[in-house]
């Protein structure tokens, strides 16, 4: 089958992707060439696994960092060569291991792809799976499976740039009827979000700044209001068709193209906060918002949220901050800013619901209580990855907001 996949050539630490019978899939060679080949399609590991025929597969700005080999390094030893991106994905199952029940082919499902405990075959889980963490998954090495985080990035899974892949029955989430493949197909990078906001759940007097309205800082957003927050809600955005999603989507308001000093002003004055110029050219900010989701990871942004966050106030890294240059961490010692990381998704209670972030999404979106399908801007076919690629990478100039590979059976409006 035809695949997008990464390979595994010259330094390891230039990532790559594949699958496992024979379908297209785009590879990367470790070089930044990616690649659209035949690869054969993953085999089920074990019994508990299922074929997932794929419908709707998200481009996310992870997997562009490590295309264009702006992903950190760090990661690695956590993932296993060939492999096929893709995480964010709607599909219908094809094919059923014979230990799965309750599931049945032709239906339709996302998944939570993190490969932790159980779906590496561990009946005993780990000290943080067993907490509700697989995000913090200590096996992500071991089990009946290579290595690797998620689906996405194990060479034995496939991923959601293919016509195909394999996923364990753990891992299954039913899309239900009233849900479109656009908004089940954000049911992954809205869980991201949504893991966010729950762990790091502002009180509804506090003002929040969300750095960043691509797909993660907008959903930041949905998340805030969909579980009810009445926090004052300030958005940082590059281009006015984000302003416009933001505001849709529950911003009070948004900072359209303000950055640096002018941002730290507009923020001091909205909050009654001070902006005093240090003598060799840093800004200090005597006040602030209470709390700040980084939903960007940039070394600018990652400067900005720690200059205007409070005393004593909340920056979430929710973007992947990876190697941050020129960051003045002064903020952190001398008003005892928190910093917390946010990685992917865990079980949370909501709605007195214990869940994994991505079923709560699910849930939420069944419910009506968010509308999130307009933000699938751009569908094309695998065969267009070039064009994909290029258009995502200039989502300026072309109103991205979520990009996605359809195929086969995926809505296309």
């Amino acid at each position: 089958m035809l695949a997008l996949q990464i390979v595994e050539s010259v330094p390891r630490y230039l990532l790559a992707k594949a699958v496992g019978r024979w379908q297209p899939a785009a590879y990367w060679n470790g070089l930044g060439l990616l690649q659209l080949r035949d690869v054969p399609e993953p085999r089920l590991p074990t019994p508990e696994w299922v074929r997932i025929t794929t419908r709707y597969s998200g481009i996310c700005g992870s997997d562009v960092g490590l295309i264009t080999l702006h992903a950190s390094p760090t990661t690695s030893p956590l993932v296993s060569f060939p492999f096929t991106l893709g995480h964010e994905v709607t599909g219908q199952i094809s094919e059923l291991g014979s230990a799965v029940d309750g599931f049945r082919v032709g239906q339709r499902v996302t998944v939570n792809p993190l490969l932790a405990c159980a779906a590496r075959g561990f009946r005993e889980p780990c000290s943080e799976c067993a907490r509700g963490l697989p995000n913090r998954c200590l096996r992500f090495r071991e089990g009946t499976i290579a290595p690797g985080i998620m689906i996405g990035f194990c060479r034995d899974t496939g991923g959601g740039w293919s016509a195909s892949f394999v996923a364990h029955r753990a891992q299954l989430i039913p899309i239900p009827d009233q849900l479109t493949d656009e908004e089940a197909v954000l049911a992954e990078p809205f869980g991201v979000a949504l893991h966010a906001v729950l762990q790091n759940r502002p009180p509804d007097t506090a003002t929040v700044l969300v750095l960043g309205a691509g797909i993660i800082g907008l959903l930041t957003v949905a998340a805030l209001r969909a579980i009810g927050s009445q926090a004052r809600i300030l958005v940082t955005a590059k281009y006015p068709f984000q302003a416009r999603a933001a505001e849709r989507l529950g911003a009070d308001l948004v900072l359209l193209g303000r950055t640096g000093p002018a941002l730290y002003r507009e923020i001091a004055r909205l909050t009654g906060a001070r902006v005093l110029r240090a003598r060799f050219g840093r800004w200090l900010v005597q006040g602030g918002v209470d709390q700040v989701f980084d939903c960007v990871g940039s070394s600018r942004s990652v400067h900005d949220a720690l200059t205007l966050t409070r005393a004593g106030g909340r920056v979430v890294l929710v973007g992947l901050a990876s190697d941050p240059r020129n960051v003045d961490w002064t903020p952190i010692w001398l008003r005892e800013v928190e910093i917390r990381g946010s990685m992917a998704y865990a079980e949370e209670e909501l709605d007195g619901i214990r869940a994994s972030s991505i079923a709560h999404g699910v849930r939420l979106m069944a419910e009506r209580r968010v509308e999130l399908g307009w933000l699938v801007t751009h569908r094309f076919a695998l065969a267009e990855y070039q064009e994909a690629l290029a258009t995502v990478t200039g989502k300026g100039a072309n109103g991205v907001i979520k990009a996605v590979f359809a195929f086969s059976g995926g809505n296309r409006v």
